[in-house]
């Protein structure tokens, strides 16, 4: 018997071993090759001039023509500010929140008021993004919202909080740190629970504060978790929460709320103009790739921490 043979029947034993395994993988790859990656065949659409009666077959190829449209466009380089300004301020302030919180869990020794503190921040989490905005709504609104009571008890005028462009990227932001901070901090809090209480015992021995500690014991801990969730949080760096945007877009706001993605929705699916949108579209998700190549690249290089 050949070693090629004899290793074909050792992988087949191994595979009859673990079928039911091997079955229920099956019905997730499934659902990515229909959901995920089927759909990549109508990119096709973004280089020609699409038209649904001739299908992507007979539809007209016109090249790189829609997406120079869309770069010469007057409103493209407001489109690319709104979103890259939302993500990288998404970035710098909510991303190091929950980093916080968990470090502030961690310290505290009550264990009434460590799962009390947990509820509390991340139960927003589990309320939809529709009621949020309607929050958002009752409470910023200029007549009778309880922030403008407050603002009105302190001699200040009422302000129309959600049609005040300048206001619109605050709340935004604002409101998905309120809504997402405890949730995503939960990642962290495990991470920190598998730190060997040991090295804080060292540390403590050693003379270290608690604000030491931290630094030297509990960061260091949970430096992989930070990075591993940074590169998938850049991998969506222009993905800037679509539905919640388009909720809270007015004709007001529209000069700081119009972003790349409800751009495409309101040219896609509202004008039909499916070729346009399609490039727009494959343009934003290019860029989230290549910075997702980026970022895992230098992650592994500097910190010899990455997803690949």
């Amino acid at each position: 018997m050949s070693n090629a043979t004899a290793k074909r029947k050792k992988a087949l034993k191994r595979f009859l071993s673990r079928y039911d395994l091997y079955l229920m993988l099956l019905l997730p790859i499934m659902w990515y090759m229909i959901f995920q990656y089927g759909p990549m065949y109508g990119l096709q659409i973004a280089f020609k001039d699409y038209n649904p009666v001739q299908g992507f077959l007979g539809s007209e190829w016109v090249g790189f023509e829609n997406f120079t449209r869309f770069f010469s466009s007057y409103y493209f380089g407001r489109l690319l500010w709104n979103t890259l300004s939302i993500s990288l301020l998404s970035l710098l302030i909510a991303f190091p929140i929950p980093i916080f919180l968990a470090l502030l869990i961690n310290e505290i020794k009550s264990l009434n008021l460590k799962k009390t503190l947990q509820n509390v921040t991340y139960i927003p989490h589990f309320i939809s993004v529709v009621v949020i905005v309607g929050m958002l709504d009752l409470f910023l609104s200029p007549d009778g919202g309880f922030i403008n009571i407050i603002l009105n008890s302190l001699g200040i005028e009422s302000i129309p909080f959600l049609e005040k462009p300048e206001w619109f990227k605050t709340i935004f932001i604002g409101s998905n740190i309120w809504q997402n901070m405890g949730w995503q901090s939960i990642i962290y809090v495990a991470a920190l629970s598998g730190i060997d209480t040991q090295l804080y015992e060292a540390a403590k021995i050693d003379g270290a504060s608690r604000l030491q500690r931290i630094i030297h014991v509990s960061l260091p801990g949970i430096f992989p978790v930070i990075i591993i969730l940074l590169i998938l949080d850049i991998g969506q760096f222009m993905n800037v929460g679509f539905e919640k945007i388009l909720l809270m877009q007015n004709n007001l706001n529209l000069e700081s709320s119009e972003v790349i993605q409800t751009f495409v929705y309101r040219n896609g699916i509202l004008n039909g103009d499916y070729s346009y949108s399609t490039a727009i579209g494959l343009f934003n998700s290019i860029i989230n790739f290549a910075l997702l190549l980026l970022i895992n690249r230098y992650a592994r290089k500097k910190a010899e921490t990455s997803l690949w």
